[in-house]
């Protein structure tokens, strides 16, 4: 059985968590504070961490940080409404993924399926040359995309900025990671090129505002998905 670590100081919010999660039939552990979250990782090994970010004993970043510095476990941030700001810290620590206070249940039970899912192919020893990204395919070493079958013309830098958003379908990427691994260890804060080529991608791509597949999360960073998933907003 797949097991889940809700990691929340708030009584009310880890007995909805158990609730929603115990009938999907998942396995739930519990913790209040970030100390009881990083002993249970470590003696019980969950398959997935939800962690709230404002914990009383150690700063959730932290908590993440040091899970992140000896377990490759995926964590699921819950952030609390304009904190934009510790979101990307978080994710910037190795957070896989986060859903801002208050969210949906569906949303948040799609978050998990998806960070799941990266938790199965992470023991994949080569990643494979074609990803798939609902009916976007990235053929790596040929550096060429097709979109329902059609090829699509892209730049060395809009194909990387593609190919990278595609590695992780479903996973939001922070702008310092795109920049970084697009552009250079020297680039981290020119967002101003993400929102430039992310604008040119979507056009190409054909996307659907109604139903995007690259999806701007604001003031934190980017994520690609199926269409038809409807994850995040546009």
């Amino acid at each position: 059985m797949t097991s889940v670590l809700v990691v929340d100081d708030e009584p009310a919010m880890l007995r909805v968590l158990r609730a929603a999660l115990d009938a999907r039939g998942y396995e739930v552990r519990t913790a209040m504070t970030g100390e009881q979250a990083i002993n249970s990782v470590a003696t019980q090994a969950p398959d997935l961490v939800m962690l709230d970010l404002g914990l009383p004993d150690i700063d959730g970043v932290e908590v993440c940080r040091r899970i992140r510095s000896w377990s490759q476990v995926p964590i699921l941030v819950l952030s609390a409404e304009g904190s934009d700001d510790r979101k990307v810290r978080a994710l910037d620590e190795g957070a896989d993924d986060y859903v801002t206070k208050p969210f949906s249940m569906p949303e948040l039970l799609a978050r998990v399926r998806v960070a799941l899912r990266h938790r199965s192919a992470s023991g994949e020893e080569e990643e494979p040359a074609v990803l798939e990204v609902g009916d976007v395919q990235v053929d790596v070493p040929h550096h060429l995309v097709t979109v329902a079958g059609t090829a699509v013309d892209l730049t060395p830098k809009e194909f990387a900025f593609l190919a990278l958003l595609a590695r992780w379908p479903g996973r939001v990427l922070t702008h310092r990671m795109i920049l970084q691994e697009v552009w250079g260890p020297e680039y981290g804060s020119e967002t101003q090129y993400l929102r430039v080529y992310a604008s040119q991608l979507r056009k190409k791509l054909a996307d659907d505002p109604a139903n995007p597949r690259l999806i701007t999360e604001p003031g934190v960073g980017y994520r690609l998905v199926a269409a038809r998933d409807g994850l995040g907003g546009s």
